[in-house]
């Protein structure tokens, strides 16, 4: 095992009871594989089921848990989670498990090969395996195009669920973030550049979602969510200059 890094793996889970534990172990088997010591760090968006519960019960390896009572948003929790982060690698990745967990150590080498301030898997990496809907296809070439005129980010892919940072780059971008819920992974990476971390790499993942996994997560208020947290990430960015702020500190 190679003992200079450790890496937290964050886990947003919004009404998981029913698969989360199974879920959680397939990703521990996955990260049994890598060369580094971690922990997982599952943050329950809203204690609205049992999924903290079911958790807590399994008593898993190396696994903690974050809740709070109201349901705030996917980019919300993820944020909560890499606060509580003690790695100097953090990763997120989506519950689901639509994306092969066994891929983290992908991204893991990648960011040691280009010393890289950001890994992002991506879906339209040459060597990504990728099964998904046409329309979602449409839909992600369509934001491609539209985050490539709006911030010039030549990244294929921000949306894919699966990220990983240095632990120096969320010191500095975590509190000038806001967005809660649909287009936090783009926010993270507009700040990293916006601070000069410039040494954002892509890797490769395997990605399976289902006809019936489209219809449900991404719904047309989804879409429309996307669209305009997209543009106030562009308006924070280039007219009220956010960003910049150093002296910013998330409230919530």
């Amino acid at each position: 095992m190679n003992t200079n890094h450790f890496l937290t793996l964050v886990i947003p889970s919004y009404k998981q009871e029913k698969i989360i534990v199974k879920n959680l172990q397939q990703l521990l088997a996955a990260l049994q594989q890598i060369r580094y010591d971690y922990e997982v760090v599952v943050v329950v968006d809203g204690e609205i089921d049992e999924t903290a519960a079911k958790i807590k019960k399994a008593n898993l390896p190396k696994v903690s848990v974050v809740t709070y009572p109201e349901n705030q948003g996917k980019s919300y929790a993820i944020r909560q989670g890499m606060k509580k982060a003690k790695g100097d690698y953090v990763m997120f990745l989506d519950a689901g498990m639509e994306i092969d967990p066994n891929g983290i150590s992908m991204l893991l080498e990648h960011m040691e090969w280009y010393d890289a301030d950001i890994v992002v898997g991506s879906k339209r990496h040459p060597a990504s395996k990728v099964n998904y809907p046409a329309k979602r296809k449409i839909l992600s070439d369509g934001y491609y195009y539209l985050i490539r005129i709006l911030f010039g980010l030549r990244i294929r892919d921000t949306q894919a669920g699966i990220k990983i940072f240095k632990k120096q780059v969320l010191d500095k971008i975590l509190p000038r973030l806001v967005e809660k819920k649909f287009a936090g992974d783009l926010e993270m990476l507009v700040v990293a550049r916006q601070c000069g971390f410039n040494n954002i790499c892509e890797a490769p993942i395997n990605l399976n979602y289902s006809d019936d996994q489209f219809s449900t997560a991404v719904k047309f208020n989804s879409v429309i969510g996307i669209f305009i947290d997209t543009l106030a990430i562009w308006y924070r960015k280039n007219i009220l200059h956010y960003y910049n702020r150093a002296h910013i500190y998330e409230k919530n």
